[in-house]
Protein backbone atom coordinates (compact mmCIF):
# COMPACT_ATOMS: atom_id res chain seq x y z
CA UNK A 1 0.00 0.00 0.00
CA UNK A 2 1.21 3.54 -0.56
CA UNK A 3 2.00 5.93 2.03
CA UNK A 4 -0.51 8.32 1.98
CA UNK A 5 0.55 11.69 0.56
CA UNK A 6 1.68 14.61 2.86
CA UNK A 7 -1.44 17.46 1.58
CA UNK A 8 -1.51 20.61 2.78
CA UNK A 9 -4.93 22.53 1.92
CA UNK A 10 -5.41 26.27 1.23
CA UNK A 11 -8.82 27.50 1.83
CA UNK A 12 -11.19 30.11 3.28
CA UNK A 13 -14.25 30.61 2.96
CA UNK A 14 -17.64 27.59 3.06
CA UNK A 15 -17.10 26.84 -0.36
CA UNK A 16 -13.89 24.76 0.81
CA UNK A 17 -15.12 23.52 3.96
CA UNK A 18 -16.55 20.36 2.14
CA UNK A 19 -13.62 19.22 0.35
CA UNK A 20 -11.95 19.72 3.46
CA UNK A 21 -13.98 17.20 5.32
CA UNK A 22 -14.14 15.04 2.35
CA UNK A 23 -10.31 14.88 1.93
CA UNK A 24 -10.17 13.38 5.77
CA UNK A 25 -13.53 11.43 6.03
CA UNK A 26 -11.69 9.19 2.80
CA UNK A 27 -8.33 8.54 4.83
CA UNK A 28 -6.09 11.43 3.50
CA UNK A 29 -3.09 12.88 5.30
CA UNK A 30 -3.44 16.59 5.67
CA UNK A 31 -0.92 17.84 7.85
CA UNK A 32 -1.92 21.51 7.90
CA UNK A 33 -4.50 23.97 6.82
CA UNK A 34 -3.47 27.55 5.57
CA UNK A 35 -6.42 30.12 5.67
CA UNK A 36 -7.05 33.81 5.82
CA UNK A 37 -6.41 35.88 9.49
CA UNK A 38 -9.18 36.17 11.94
CA UNK A 39 -11.15 38.80 11.26
CA UNK A 40 -13.65 41.19 13.38
CA UNK A 41 -17.10 41.08 12.60
CA UNK A 42 -20.45 41.59 13.92
CA UNK A 43 -21.86 44.06 16.14
CA UNK A 44 -19.10 43.74 18.76
CA UNK A 45 -16.24 43.49 16.32
CA UNK A 46 -15.27 40.50 17.83
CA UNK A 47 -12.13 38.46 15.60
CA UNK A 48 -13.71 35.48 13.65
CA UNK A 49 -12.60 32.28 12.72
CA UNK A 50 -13.01 31.52 8.80
CA UNK A 51 -15.14 28.61 7.81
CA UNK A 52 -12.24 26.24 6.89
CA UNK A 53 -10.29 27.04 10.17
CA UNK A 54 -12.79 25.78 12.24
CA UNK A 55 -13.64 22.83 10.30
CA UNK A 56 -9.53 22.11 10.61
CA UNK A 57 -10.26 22.18 14.17
CA UNK A 58 -12.56 20.07 14.70
CA UNK A 59 -10.20 17.81 12.69
CA UNK A 60 -7.13 18.43 14.95
CA UNK A 61 -5.06 19.77 11.73
CA UNK A 62 -3.02 22.63 13.01
CA UNK A 63 -4.09 26.00 11.09
CA UNK A 64 -1.65 28.51 9.92
CA UNK A 65 -3.15 32.24 8.45
CA UNK A 66 0.00 34.29 7.41
CA UNK A 67 -0.50 37.83 6.56
CA UNK A 68 1.71 37.73 3.95
CA UNK A 69 2.74 34.72 1.33
CA UNK A 70 6.24 35.98 1.08
CA UNK A 71 7.18 36.34 4.57
CA UNK A 72 10.26 34.16 5.25
CA UNK A 73 8.88 33.23 8.64
CA UNK A 74 5.81 31.51 6.69
CA UNK A 75 7.86 30.05 3.98
CA UNK A 76 10.46 28.78 6.48
CA UNK A 77 7.59 26.82 8.47
CA UNK A 78 5.34 26.07 5.42
CA UNK A 79 8.77 24.08 4.14
CA UNK A 80 8.83 22.04 7.45
CA UNK A 81 5.62 20.36 6.62
CA UNK A 82 7.50 18.36 3.53
CA UNK A 83 3.77 18.21 1.94
CA UNK A 84 4.05 15.64 -1.04
CA UNK A 85 0.57 17.92 -3.12
CA UNK A 86 -1.14 21.07 -2.06
CA UNK A 87 -4.68 22.01 -2.84
CA UNK A 88 -6.42 25.81 -2.62
CA UNK A 89 -9.93 26.06 -3.04
CA UNK A 90 -11.29 29.84 -2.51
CA UNK A 91 -8.24 31.40 -1.69
CA UNK A 92 -5.98 34.63 -2.56
CA UNK A 93 -3.50 34.12 -5.50
CA UNK A 94 -0.37 31.91 -4.51
CA UNK A 95 3.29 33.17 -5.23
CA UNK A 96 5.36 30.65 -7.21
CA UNK A 97 7.51 30.12 -4.40
CA UNK A 98 4.57 28.45 -2.85
CA UNK A 99 2.70 26.82 -5.72
CA UNK A 100 5.82 25.19 -6.44
CA UNK A 101 7.28 23.99 -3.10
CA UNK A 102 5.52 20.45 -2.93
CA UNK A 103 7.21 18.17 -5.32
CA UNK A 104 3.69 16.73 -6.91
CA UNK A 105 2.88 20.71 -7.21
CA UNK A 106 -0.49 22.35 -6.09
CA UNK A 107 -4.09 21.46 -7.54
CA UNK A 108 -6.65 24.80 -7.29
CA UNK A 109 -10.70 23.65 -7.89
CA UNK A 110 -12.40 25.68 -9.78
CA UNK A 111 -16.13 26.01 -10.10
CA UNK A 112 -16.37 25.90 -14.08
CA UNK A 113 -15.73 24.25 -16.73
CA UNK A 114 -12.23 25.57 -17.92
CA UNK A 115 -11.21 27.47 -19.42
CA UNK A 116 -14.93 28.56 -19.67
CA UNK A 117 -15.40 31.16 -16.85
CA UNK A 118 -12.18 32.12 -15.77
CA UNK A 119 -11.77 34.74 -12.94
CA UNK A 120 -13.58 35.37 -9.51
CA UNK A 121 -17.16 34.55 -9.99
CA UNK A 122 -17.71 31.46 -11.92
CA UNK A 123 -20.97 30.55 -10.88
CA UNK A 124 -22.61 33.79 -10.99
CA UNK A 125 -21.87 34.68 -14.52
CA UNK A 126 -22.59 31.21 -15.46
CA UNK A 127 -26.26 31.53 -14.59
CA UNK A 128 -26.36 35.77 -15.62
CA UNK A 129 -25.39 34.56 -19.20
CA UNK A 130 -28.01 31.60 -19.36
CA UNK A 131 -25.85 28.61 -19.69
CA UNK A 132 -27.70 25.47 -18.94
CA UNK A 133 -24.49 23.82 -18.09
CA UNK A 134 -21.54 23.96 -15.70
CA UNK A 135 -19.34 22.41 -13.61
CA UNK A 136 -16.35 21.89 -11.84
CA UNK A 137 -12.76 21.38 -12.56
CA UNK A 138 -9.20 20.33 -10.78
CA UNK A 139 -6.17 21.51 -12.53
CA UNK A 140 -2.21 22.07 -11.90
CA UNK A 141 -1.45 26.07 -10.63
CA UNK A 142 1.19 27.90 -13.11
CA UNK A 143 1.93 31.43 -13.39
CA UNK A 144 -1.57 32.78 -15.18
CA UNK A 145 -4.48 32.73 -12.88
CA UNK A 146 -6.65 29.55 -13.70
CA UNK A 147 -4.66 28.09 -16.91
CA UNK A 148 -3.19 25.14 -16.01
CA UNK A 149 -3.33 21.73 -17.34
CA UNK A 150 -6.73 19.86 -16.19
CA UNK A 151 -6.64 16.94 -14.06
CA UNK A 152 -10.31 16.36 -13.56
CA UNK A 153 -13.71 18.30 -14.67
CA UNK A 154 -17.50 16.90 -13.66
CA UNK A 155 -20.46 18.94 -15.48
CA UNK A 156 -23.42 20.16 -13.95
CA UNK A 157 -27.05 21.00 -15.02
CA UNK A 158 -28.03 24.46 -14.24
CA UNK A 159 -31.71 24.12 -13.75
CA UNK A 160 -34.31 26.89 -14.38
CA UNK A 161 -34.99 27.45 -11.08
CA UNK A 162 -31.86 27.42 -9.74
CA UNK A 163 -29.88 30.81 -8.79
CA UNK A 164 -26.43 31.26 -7.30
CA UNK A 165 -27.48 30.07 -3.75
CA UNK A 166 -28.53 26.34 -4.97
CA UNK A 167 -25.82 26.40 -7.62
CA UNK A 168 -22.76 27.18 -5.22
CA UNK A 169 -24.10 24.18 -3.23
CA UNK A 170 -24.63 21.60 -5.85
CA UNK A 171 -21.04 22.69 -7.04
CA UNK A 172 -19.95 22.63 -3.51
CA UNK A 173 -20.34 19.26 -2.95
CA UNK A 174 -19.70 17.96 -6.16
CA UNK A 175 -16.69 19.86 -6.14
CA UNK A 176 -15.68 18.04 -2.93
CA UNK A 177 -15.74 14.30 -4.28
CA UNK A 178 -13.85 15.65 -7.03
CA UNK A 179 -11.32 16.70 -4.95
CA UNK A 180 -10.88 13.89 -3.96
CA UNK A 181 -10.89 11.48 -6.66
CA UNK A 182 -8.07 14.52 -7.77
CA UNK A 183 -5.44 13.17 -4.94
CA UNK A 184 -6.39 9.65 -5.76
CA UNK A 185 -5.35 9.77 -8.97
CA UNK A 186 -2.38 12.10 -8.86
CA UNK A 187 -1.15 9.02 -5.47
CA UNK A 188 -1.50 6.64 -7.80
CA UNK A 189 0.67 8.19 -10.72
CA UNK A 190 -1.57 7.32 -13.33
CA UNK A 191 -3.12 9.87 -14.97
CA UNK A 192 -2.94 12.56 -18.07
CA UNK A 193 -3.50 16.16 -17.81
CA UNK A 194 -5.39 18.18 -20.46
CA UNK A 195 -4.15 22.00 -21.52
CA UNK A 196 -6.35 24.80 -21.82
CA UNK A 197 -7.15 25.57 -25.05
CA UNK A 198 -7.56 29.55 -25.97
CA UNK A 199 -9.97 31.52 -28.14
CA UNK A 200 -11.66 34.54 -28.21
CA UNK A 201 -15.00 32.95 -27.51
CA UNK A 202 -14.35 32.03 -24.30
CA UNK A 203 -16.50 33.82 -21.57
CA UNK A 204 -15.06 35.26 -18.33
CA UNK A 205 -15.80 35.62 -14.75
CA UNK A 206 -14.65 38.89 -13.34
CA UNK A 207 -15.38 39.80 -9.84
CA UNK A 208 -19.17 41.10 -9.06
CA UNK A 209 -19.02 44.57 -7.49
CA UNK A 210 -22.39 46.41 -6.09
CA UNK A 211 -22.41 49.61 -8.07
CA UNK A 212 -22.79 46.71 -11.05
CA UNK A 213 -25.85 44.87 -10.08
CA UNK A 214 -28.31 47.30 -11.06
CA UNK A 215 -30.81 45.87 -13.05
CA UNK A 216 -30.87 47.19 -16.60
CA UNK A 217 -34.50 47.59 -17.63
CA UNK A 218 -33.56 47.83 -21.68
CA UNK A 219 -32.68 44.01 -21.58
CA UNK A 220 -35.08 41.72 -22.38
CA UNK A 221 -37.14 39.57 -19.93
CA UNK A 222 -35.11 36.80 -20.15
CA UNK A 223 -31.62 38.48 -19.81
CA UNK A 224 -32.63 39.95 -16.62
CA UNK A 225 -34.53 37.42 -14.63
CA UNK A 226 -31.32 35.48 -15.47
CA UNK A 227 -29.34 38.78 -13.96
CA UNK A 228 -31.90 38.25 -10.93
CA UNK A 229 -31.04 34.12 -10.86
CA UNK A 230 -27.24 34.84 -11.01
CA UNK A 231 -27.11 37.32 -8.11
CA UNK A 232 -29.50 35.99 -5.88
CA UNK A 233 -29.22 36.13 -2.77
CA UNK A 234 -26.19 37.46 -2.57
CA UNK A 235 -25.07 40.29 -3.76
CA UNK A 236 -28.66 40.80 -4.94
CA UNK A 237 -29.28 42.62 -7.63
CA UNK A 238 -30.92 45.67 -7.61
CA UNK A 239 -32.65 48.77 -8.92
CA UNK A 240 -34.60 52.29 -7.79
CA UNK A 241 -38.14 52.15 -8.21
CA UNK A 242 -40.52 54.88 -6.95
CA UNK A 243 -37.77 56.42 -5.55
CA UNK A 244 -36.92 53.67 -3.25
CA UNK A 245 -33.74 51.37 -3.91
CA UNK A 246 -35.14 47.30 -4.11
CA UNK A 247 -33.09 44.57 -3.85
CA UNK A 248 -34.29 42.13 -6.41
CA UNK A 249 -34.32 37.95 -5.53
CA UNK A 250 -36.83 36.44 -7.27
CA UNK A 251 -38.81 37.21 -10.95
CA UNK A 252 -40.86 35.62 -12.81
CA UNK A 253 -41.46 36.56 -16.80
CA UNK A 254 -45.67 37.27 -18.15
CA UNK A 255 -46.69 37.84 -21.08
CA UNK A 256 -45.98 41.50 -22.97
CA UNK A 257 -48.19 44.18 -22.37
CA UNK A 258 -48.25 47.48 -24.19
CA UNK A 259 -46.55 49.66 -21.78
CA UNK A 260 -43.86 51.63 -22.14
CA UNK A 261 -40.43 50.43 -21.16
CA UNK A 262 -39.61 50.69 -17.45
CA UNK A 263 -43.19 51.06 -16.16
CA UNK A 264 -43.74 49.95 -12.84
CA UNK A 265 -47.80 48.42 -12.19
CA UNK A 266 -49.56 46.94 -9.30
CA UNK A 267 -52.68 45.97 -7.87
CA UNK A 268 -51.59 47.26 -4.18
CA UNK A 269 -52.10 43.69 -3.23
CA UNK A 270 -50.12 40.88 -4.92
CA UNK A 271 -48.50 42.45 -7.78
CA UNK A 272 -45.52 44.37 -8.58
CA UNK A 273 -44.67 44.24 -12.34
CA UNK A 274 -42.27 46.23 -14.50
CA UNK A 275 -42.46 46.75 -18.12
CA UNK A 276 -38.55 45.41 -19.95
CA UNK A 277 -37.73 45.35 -23.85
CA UNK A 278 -40.02 42.62 -24.25
CA UNK A 279 -42.28 40.85 -22.06
CA UNK A 280 -43.08 42.04 -18.36
CA UNK A 281 -41.27 41.03 -15.18
CA UNK A 282 -43.01 39.71 -11.92
CA UNK A 283 -41.06 40.68 -9.08
CA UNK A 284 -41.99 38.38 -6.56
CA UNK A 285 -39.09 38.46 -3.64
CA UNK A 286 -37.75 41.99 -2.71
CA UNK A 287 -36.40 44.19 -0.19
CA UNK A 288 -36.89 47.69 0.19
CA UNK A 289 -33.69 49.49 1.54
CA UNK A 290 -33.57 49.71 5.45
CA UNK A 291 -36.29 46.76 6.14
CA UNK A 292 -36.17 42.97 5.56
CA UNK A 293 -36.55 40.97 2.58
CA UNK A 294 -39.98 40.08 2.00
CA UNK A 295 -42.29 38.38 -0.60
CA UNK A 296 -44.32 40.96 -3.23
CA UNK A 297 -47.66 40.11 -1.02
CA UNK A 298 -45.68 40.61 2.19
CA UNK A 299 -44.24 43.91 1.02
CA UNK A 300 -47.65 45.44 -0.59
CA UNK A 301 -49.55 44.26 2.04
CA UNK A 302 -47.58 46.77 4.66
CA UNK A 303 -46.55 49.14 1.38
CA UNK A 304 -48.73 51.25 -0.31
CA UNK A 305 -47.72 52.03 -3.52
CA UNK A 306 -48.98 55.65 -5.80
CA UNK A 307 -49.70 53.77 -9.23
CA UNK A 308 -52.74 52.43 -10.68
CA UNK A 309 -53.08 48.79 -11.94
CA UNK A 310 -52.93 48.73 -15.75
Amino acid sequence: MNTPLRIIYMGTPEFAVPGLDALVNSGCHVVAVITAPDKPAGRGLKLQMSPVKEAALKHDIPVLQPEKLKATDFLETLKSYNADLQIVVAFRMLPEVVWNMPRLGTFNLHASLLPQYRGAAPINWAIINGEKETGVTTFFLKHEIDTGDIIIQEKETILPSDNVGTLYEKLMNKGAAVIVKTVQLIQSGNYTTTSQQFSEELKLAPKIFKETCEIDWNKSAVEIQNFVRGLSPYPAAWAVLLGVKFKIFEAEILPTKSLAMGTVTTDHKTCFHIQTATETIAITALQAEGKKRMTTEEFLRGNKLNLVYS
